[in-house]
């Protein structure tokens, strides 16, 4: 009798399986004719032949279940079916009111990202076919406990049914109101509260409860055996879900700080014309003005989860107070942009994040670029460098009119290396920008820091010597990474023992760190090569939160950025010495400034 069981089971699973899957396909077929697209009939098509099969299968299974009605069963044979029928009894019910709250919570997700987090249609309508499984699986679990129970109930021959029905019914009724209840809170909420998702959230954890506590009591009236109580089971299962439930949250998108986003008005500031050349990625602003000023801003550290949702919108407001209070005509963020580091942020995910900075730089209306730090693609991050790639392409130039990544990527090592040529209004370069991956981790773990490789090296020296041909002399330029060079800790440390080969300007270094310059331990050449070719006059970094000294070594100028970060580095938010930006100013014969623009500077 098992074994004939386990088969049917199997068959049970088929048309689970199946018609699970006809749901995903019947709406990709309804989304494809409404938006007109041929590909409407290729799903259609797939849409047909899941029906079919499903129809196919439960035909088999219920002419091969005539045969199973009218047999005699032993009394251990009748106990076993007995446990079955409580099983299915138990897990029919809590499928039911899972695929009930996957439906509400699916809904009031892709409802609430359209209406509150001023996503496009198009933007929902995709986030919500990449969340179906939250409506696939407990779909699955109804249609494989029902046909299940059905199963045993016919072989048992019992009476009852009619309870059953009513009583899952009702709990199926309640469930519905339940969650229509709190779907109408969350909506009457929506403008009054900072976070009103956050109802669902509570309203799922009491859900949990409640329905644990129907298990442990009510549940008695519709099945056979009293429940038992496995201790081990229970807290094997808990951890389970726990850590299921936990990690997916952690990789989850949240969008806690899109209200603030949403109220952040365009700054003014000088329009230059940008071109991108398809061929070679390299942007091109044309300044329409004598100076063009350059905001450098590093590590936002974004953790994009409700634990650092205060933080995160604490870095942005820090942002756009620099902004506001500069007028950049661009920004450039030198790395760590985000922080996918689990515990310590709660989150794994980069990649809203990202689309949250990208859209309040789309608002602030500045044209911004970026190099990427180590944290930005952690490998428990969510998405991958490549995902990352593709993403930002997304949000690029031809879509937001301010991001200036390029399309195409230089065939070297790191995840992004790119040139701004920035040309006066008569069409002559003023300066190169230079912004270069320092990488994150070497393979022997995230200890033992990148560096800026010799392929890297010497794709910098091309660019250079191509723009001295091309402009019939030198040509002066700027480089952006986010691990400082060797040569910042040679600088400092020269300049801790009162040394004439370098000279200070301003900040200091108040790295809490064992190293109060953390660089790379590999040497990188990209030094050298920038005194051989005698280009590049300043450069800017990120990376250690606490540092922002500049000073100039064997005739360049090496400044560290002042940090954004209230999440990353242990009691930083309650610090304010370090947090700013700074204000680089290009003049038309290429000289360029900078002075430092502390947060605590700036009124209100």
């Amino acid at each position: 009798m098992k074994r004939e069981l386990r088969r049917k089971r199997i068959q049970i699973y088929c048309v689970g399986l199946a018609w699970t899957a006809l749901l995903p396909a019947l709406l990709l077929t309804v989304n494809n004719i409404v938006m007109q697209r041929l590909e409407g009939i290729v799903t259609g098509g797939v849409a047909v032949l899941l029906f079919v099969t499903g129809y196919v299968i439960l035909r088999r299974f219920r002419r091969g279940e005539r045969m199973g009605y009218a047999m005699e069963y032993e009394l251990d044979e009748y106990e076993y079916l007995e446990k079955c029928s409580d099983r299915y009894a138990k897990r029919l019910i809590n499928s039911v009111v899972l695929l009930i709250s996957a439906v509400a919570l699916f809904g009031a997700m892709v409802a609430g990202l359209w209406e509150m987090g001023n996503a496009k249609l198009e933007e929902a309508v995709e986030i919500g076919f990449a969340s179906m499984w939250m409506i696939e699986i407990p779909m699955f679990l109804v249609i494989k406990n029902s046909l299940g129970r059905q199963m045993i109930r016919k072989r048992l021959d019992a009476a009852g049914d009619e309870r059953y029905r009513w009583h899952v019914m009702s709990l199926a009724l309640g469930c519905a109101a339940y969650w229509g209840s709190v779907i109408a809170l969350m909506r009457f909420f929506l403008e009054k509260i900072t976070y009103p998702v956050n109802i669902l959230a509570g309203a799922t954890m009491i859900m949990v409860l409640g329905m644990l506590l129907y298990n442990l009591t009510l549940r008695s009236r519709v099945v056979v055996h009293r429940i038992t109580f496995n201790p081990i089971r229970v807290l094997v299962f808990a951890v389970a879900v726990g850590g299921a439930v936990g990690y997916h949250m952690l990789q989850v998108d949240t969008w806690y700080t899109q209200p603030y986003i949403n109220s952040v008005a365009r700054v003014e500031h000088a329009e230059h014309n940008i071109v991108y050349d398809e061929a070679s990625g390299v942007y091109t602003i044309t300044k329409s003005t004598d100076t063009l000023k350059i905001l450098h801003l590093t590590d936002i550290h974004l953790g994009g989860s409700l634990f650092s949702a205060s933080k995160d919108v604490k870095a942005l407001k820090a942002c756009y107070a620099e902004i506001c209070a500069t007028h950049p005509d661009l920004v450039v963020v030198t790395g760590d942009m985000t922080f996918p580091l689990g515990i310590m942020s709660m989150s794994f995910n980069n990649e809203a994040p990202v689309q949250q900075f990208a859209a309040f730089m789309r608002n602030v209306g500045i044209p911004w670029c970026f190099t990427y730090g180590n944290h930005d693609t952690e490998g428990v991050a969510s998405m991958s460098a490549k995902g990352l790639d593709e993403l930002y392409k997304s949000l690029s130039y031809k879509t937001s009119g301010t991001l200036l990544y390029p399309y195409v990527q230089p065939d070297i090592t790191g995840r992004n290396n790119q040139l701004i040529e920035v040309r006066n209004m008569d069409g002559s370069l003023n300066q190169a920008l230079f912004l270069i991956d320092s990488n994150a981790y070497t393979e022997n773990g995230i200890n033992d820091y990148d560096y800026i490789r010799d392929d890297q090296v010497e794709w910098y020296k091309a660019q250079v010597r191509r723009l001295e041909e091309q402009s019939g002399g030198p040509v002066k330029s700027l480089a952006f990474f986010h691990i400082p060079l060797q040569q910042y800790r040679t600088a400092y440390e020269l300049y801790e023992a009162g040394s004439s080969e370098v000279t200070y300007f301003f900040g200091s270094n108040d790295e809490k760190m064992i190293n109060k310059v953390c660089c790379s331990e590999h040497p990188s050449k990209l030094f050298e090569a920038m005194k051989e070719l005698g280009s590049t006059t300043g450069t800017f970094c990120g990376h250690d939160h606490y540092n922002n000294m500049s000073l100039e070594y064997q005739g360049i100028r090496l400044t560290y950025g002042m940090s954004i970060d209230y999440l990353a580095m242990p009691g930083i938010a309650h610090d304010t010495k370090q947090r700013g930006g700074e204000l680089i100013t290009v003049y038309s014969d290429g000289t360029w400034g900078v002075e430092q623009i502390p947060l605590t500077s700036i009124k209100n």
